[in-house]
């Protein structure tokens, strides 16, 4: 691992716990609390990044379901649906509501058809230039894989750290989908 990579990989894993509320469970955390405090939440007040909060919550609905494909076209109707849903059924989970949230299914990228060593090159690239984008990718890669093992907790100082064990992955294991790469690393369940 090359100086540069190391520096920006202990960055990533220090930047996502600046700022931040804590662990949010979103099993029991109520949409109207999930509306006020994190989608709309007063100017000036730390916690979670919206965008980054809803690409979560996207990563997590496919993981969740067993699907292993990113829809690169519908986090914003991801977005909104849940909005909706959360704004008819104020006093339900986070969770309930996304049972009622269906993505738009157009242009699907197969994670099983991913090369890992591909994902973390472009990975890699775009956190040079675009760092906050390569965030926002990673928070959903984060999701699906706290879905798809049985979690219901979105803990933020745990983003940096997922980064790194995936990139070391993909690092070590050149020939592996990028799915299998996410299946290996270790995420936290439910607590």
């Amino acid at each position: 691992m090359t100086i540069p990579r190391l520096a920006l990989l202990t960055i990533c894993a220090l930047l996502p716990s600046i700022g931040r509320a804590g662990p949010l469970n979103f099993a029991s955390l109520r949409c109207d609390k999930y509306e006020s405090e994190i989608m709309n939440a007063p100017p000036g007040t730390s916690g979670e990044d919206a965008i980054n909060v809803v690409m979560w919550l996207f990563g997590w609905s496919v993981g969740k379901s067993g699907a292993h494909v990113m829809y690169g076209d519908a986090l914003q109707q991801f977005g909104n649906a849940l909005d909706a849903a959360c704004k008819t059924s104020p006093t339900s989970s986070v969770l309930d509501a996304l049972s009622a949230v269906k993505p738009n299914a157009s242009n699907p990228m197969d994670l099983a058809a991913l090369s890992c060593v591909t994902f973390e090159a472009r990975h890699l690239d775009m956190s040079r230039t675009d760092p906050e984008s390569a965030t926002t990718i990673m928070m959903w890669l984060y999701g699906f894989s706290v879905g798809r093992n049985g979690g219901n907790v979105l803990d933020s100082s745990q983003v940096g750290p997922f980064d790194a064990a995936l990139a070391a992955r993909c690092n070590q294991h050149t020939g592996e989908s990028l799915l299998d790469a996410l299946a290996a690393v270790k995420v936290p369940k439910a607590h």
